[in-house]
């Protein structure tokens, strides 16, 4: 496969070798396919035997099994072995583990804690349990973390009753393939199915998806509200895809704030409050009438309690350094919350001080951004990397899938060339 190699002349971007030889799936070499199924398989297969939860456990057997005999299918058949391959893995690692838990009934918490959401904003006009009920619980999936816009993937659950097709799972991917192939072709990448077939079968989407899947739909509106302001800048669209993201947790707020440092940077103040107020007048409509009519419920159930500050502690624990020091007391979690408060300023002094000025340059600062604040969350799980790995795999195919300008410049988007030069705006 050819390379980019890093150019300093143009404020961080990439130049273009001759040649790019994989931004279609279909030119890429069978070893190297083969290769990333293997990889998979390994993954899956190592899920399979480590995990204490029986539902990673089951996944991991199923998709291990799809993956090694989607790398078995690159190499033994050379005309179409690759799409075989693609059908195989995405069979094995998501249809079939998906399809048998939505129709036994089988999930993680969080698919049940959308449904009964679901119930409540139906029969009572609020998503959230009272806080008085709250109160007295030890019950962590009595609480619901999620912003409002999540409750709605499990309104046909509600209203159909429960069955496979009604399952949030099954529209979170929807919801994903849809936003994430637009993603890729609004960015210009190239060969947009067979790489969306390959990303939401590999363990990055695959593996949530199938037994939770709440973020797969936030990552990919994050990613189209980047490729909206990629090559030809939308900032209204960009902001309203940011903003349905941000309406459904927390984890989505950090984008927008890079998103509008971005756009402040490159394209001007009336670009960046174009957006910002695109955003924001999606939260408002979609969370503002519940911050006013129950703020208490909505701080208590997306605020304190990912924060570990309600009488129940998260079940998203995993061996991260801000989980064991938030384990030692009050004190620790405390600290491990003022230590996530000052990288949090940290990243916004960064955007203020050496603001990005791509669209690659800006995912990447928020990739590293997110990890840090997944690493020292006192309440995280290591399936929260899905946000880095889901952006990071957006930005590749789509990057890879640039034309390059005329005399082997860098590949850069008209309103990055316009940012390069300041002085005739």
């Amino acid at each position: 496969m050819s390379m980019r190699t890093r150019n300093p002349v143009r404020g961080g971007g990439w130049a273009a070798s001759e040649n790019l030889s994989w931004p279609s799936l279909s030119t890429v070499r069978r070893p190297w396919i083969a290769a990333a199924f293997a990889a998979c398989a390994l993954f899956a297969g190592g899920v399979s035997l480590v995990s204490t939860d029986h539902l990673h456990r089951m996944w991991g057997l199923m998709a291990a099994c799809g993956y090694a005999a989607a790398a078995v299918s690159v190499m033994a058949w050379r005309a179409r072995g690759a799409d075989l391959a693609l059908a195989v893995s995405l069979c094995g690692a998501l249809i079939v583990p998906l399809a048998w838990m939505a129709w036994t009934g089988q999930g993680q918490p969080e698919v049940s804690v959308i449904t009964r959401s679901a119930q409540l904003l139906v029969h009572h006009g609020t998503p959230y349990q009272a806080t008085a009920l709250l109160s007295h619980t030890r019950n962590p999936n009595a609480y619901d973390p999620y912003l409002p816009a999540m409750t709605a993937f499990g309104l046909l659950w509600t209203l159909t009753g429960p069955g496979p097709l009604a399952d949030p799972r099954v529209w979170f991917g929807v919801a994903f393939v849809a936003f994430f192939a637009l993603a890729l072709r609004v960015a210009k990448a190239k060969d947009v199915t067979r790489w969306t077939v390959f990303v939401t079968a590999t363990p990055i989407i695959a593996f949530e998806l199938a037994v939770g899947g709440t973020d797969v739909p936030i990552i990919a509106l994050i990613c189209l509200g980047f490729a909206l302001l990629w090559r030809y800048p939308h900032p209204v669209l960009a902001g309203l895809a940011f903003g349905g993201a941000a309406s459904m947790k927390a984890t989505a707020w950090p984008a927008l704030v890079v998103a509008v440092s971005l756009a402040l940077a490159r394209d001007g103040k009336r670009a960046a409050a174009v957006m910002t107020a695109a955003s924001l007048g999606v939260v408002a409509i979609l969370v503002g009438p519940f911050a006013v009519l129950r703020p208490d419920s909505l701080v208590k159930n997306t605020i304190l309690f990912p924060l570990g500050l309600a009488s129940v502690t998260s079940q998203a624990v995993s061996p991260l350094p801000g989980h064991l020091i938030a384990q030692t007391g009050h004190a620790g979690r405390l600290f491990v919350i003022a230590m996530l408060a000052l990288t949090g300023v940290a990243v916004l002094v960064s955007l203020v001080v050496r603001p990005p000025r791509t669209v690659p340059s800006a995912a990447v600062r928020l990739v590293i951004g997110l990890s840090l604040m997944f690493v020292l969350a006192p309440a995280t799980r290591f399936g929260y990397f899905i946000y880095p790995g889901g952006i990071l795999a957006w930005l590749l195919v789509s990057y890879v899938g640039q034309p390059a300008p005329a005399g082997g410049g860098d590949a850069v988007s008209p309103a990055e060339q316009t940012s390069a030069a300041p002085a005739r705006r």
